[in-house]
């Protein structure tokens, strides 16, 4: 009796719990500023990275009033998704972190693969049939690899908003790239290609048409080396020529100065903003 009566209890806190936390960001709503619907937002971290990759991203949408973090989406080695956390049905703009247990995983196409496996978690037991990204570093290239690979799955949900910081599409400086060593042509095509960007060329036909808007967002540190570090501004800028014409919208912006940092571009309120006003702001 005595073990129902702390299950019956903890039962009734989580529930209050839930309410606070959903009445604190109700009262910090702004319908001026920003649209809200159930559409998922994910965040994927970078190579080595973790929880807080993202928290600080989180944390400024939830202070300004745009959304939520519901769930945690925990990836093991294996593939296998475990969701964590309370998704309460309204129109929140719900957060979801996504984190990866082997994150250093080189294999591009099986990143994309277990990212797969968490948006049809989400599908199954959410019933989603929207979503946006938010990708930093190598998480951009999972998520390359997933659009490429099932953007035309009917069966899926329909990817929205792609937000793009510090990706590494055509090389990674101290790998197969340096600073200053490539440039992009007339065109926009990058003068050097390497794999892991051609292995993006060979499938580029299957990104959805006129489907999902793109915000690029790179570091240029100032220092000549037109790079964040360990990325140069031509690999993360050679996203729009391997796109094409094929995303609904396309923009770019880069972040100058120490701030731009490759890692600090995930705790930056520059960057905030701007991925605030793009996936919620009542403009877009």
């Amino acid at each position: 009796m005595r073990k129902s009566m702390w299950v019956s209890l903890l039962a009734v806190l989580l529930v209050l719990s839930g309410l606070l936390s959903y009445h604190a960001f109700a009262t910090t709503r702004s319908t001026k500023k920003y649209h809200y619907s159930d559409i998922p937002t994910l965040y994927l971290h970078g190579y080595g990275g973790g929880r807080s990759s993202a928290d600080n991203m989180i944390a400024a949408a939830e202070k300004s009033g745009a959304a939520k973090k519901v769930l945690t989406a925990t990836v093991s080695k294996s593939g296998k998704v475990k969701l964590t956390g309370h998704w309460q049905t309204g129109k929140v703009n719900p957060l979801v972190q996504v984190l990866f247990e082997n994150n250093r995983n080189p294999n591009f196409t099986e990143d994309g693969q277990w990212l797969k496996n968490v948006v049809v978690a989400l599908q199954q037991r959410y019933h989603i049939k929207q979503f946006n990204v938010v990708a930093h570093s190598m998480g951009n290239m999972a998520l390359m690899h997933y659009i490429l690979d099932n953007g035309q799955n009917d069966q899926l949900p329909k990817l929205q908003k792609q937000v793009d910081l510090a990706g590494h599409f055509a090389g990674i400086i101290g790998m197969d790239d340096k600073p200053n060593q490539n440039h992009l042509l007339a065109n926009g095509r990058p003068a050097i290609i390497n794999k892991s960007y051609q292995d993006l060329l060979d499938k580029r036909d299957q990104y959805p048409n006129q489907q999902i808007s793109v915000m690029n967002i790179y570091g240029n540190l100032e220092d000549g080396t037109n790079s964040d570090e360990r990325v140069s501004n031509v690999s993360s800028r050679s996203l729009k020529y391997l796109l094409g014409d094929r995303p609904k919208h396309y923009e770019e912006h880069m972040i100058k100065g120490p701030d731009g940092q490759h890692s600090k571009l995930h705790n930056n309120a520059q960057v905030d903003k701007l991925v605030i006003n793009f996936l919620w702001g009542n403009q877009h």
